[in-house]
């Protein structure tokens, strides 16, 4: 899973939104008008592939040690995403906002093409530093619409995850304003596997979208819920990731 959520997360810069979760149904069709927006249908197509991947080892036939192991190991490669995330700077000023993205997430690039893309996107500029990173500095406005692309696509995934092939007896999944709570409502009595490691992809949007509004995501916190009693039947949290509590 590590290395699509890391594509993901290449995608998820300051000229796109990336998104990982449980069984997307569809792609997006894309957007257009914002400088972040108009990546919107690769975005989207990124955002399958991580969500594919947050549960293709847990469809697997397995025997219980076999995906207890399975388990740690996705929640482990969750918690070095996490803390990978805090790698990107974001800077909020009184007029502008100051992006750093490291070289991991930002591939091969020149100078020549980031100017190119000032001059198309309109950011006020964009600097390839010593290190790979680049630092992209945006309107207070781009970055508004850059967060309102962020949120889009998440709750576009959020809303495919109900009755996907992934998650069948899902029949919604919702968050608050700042992602940092998410609730995922199911028929099952408890969560199955796939809608278990589902909360390692909650995790990644939640910390995204903290990450890229110039926050600190302290914790993310997931809920399972019974669809019948409506009762919280199981619950996860991004701190306890890599045996934390």
């Amino acid at each position: 899973m590590k290395k699509k959520l890391l594509t993901i997360m290449l995608i998820m810069t300051v000229l796109a939104a990336m998104i990982s979760g449980c069984g997307s149904k569809k792609k997006d069709q894309g957007g257009e008008g914002a400088p972040a927006a108009e990546a919107s249908a690769e975005t989207a197509e990124a955002a399958e592939t991580a969500t594919d991947a947050a549960t293709e080892d847990a469809a697997e036939p397995a025997g219980a040690d076999t995906t207890a192991e399975s388990a740690g190991s996705e929640s482990d490669d969750a918690a070095k995403d996490m803390e990978a995330l805090s790698n990107i700077s974001v800077d909020k000023q009184l007029l502008n906002v100051t992006l750093t993205i490291p070289k991991e997430y930002v591939g091969e690039t020149t100078q020549e093409e980031l100017d190119l893309t000032v001059k198309e996107k309109g950011y006020k500029s964009a600097t390839l530093n010593e290190d790979g990173s680049v630092t992209y500095v945006i309107t207070k406005a781009q970055h508004k619409e850059l967060m309102e692309d962020v949120k889009n696509t998440i709750n576009q995934a959020l809303s495919e995850m109900a009755g996907s092939e992934n998650c069948p007896n899902v029949t919604s999944v919702t968050a608050n304003e700042d992602y940092t709570s998410f609730t995922i409502t199911t028929k099952n009595a408890e969560p199955d596997v796939n809608e278990s490691f589902a909360a390692l992809a909650m995790y990644m949007y939640g910390g995204m979208y903290a990450i890229f509004n110039g926050e600190d995501a302290e914790n993310i916190h997931v809920d399972f819920v019974n669809a019948d009693t409506g009762e919280v039947i199981s619950s996860a949290d991004s701190k306890n990731l890599g045996g934390g509590n």
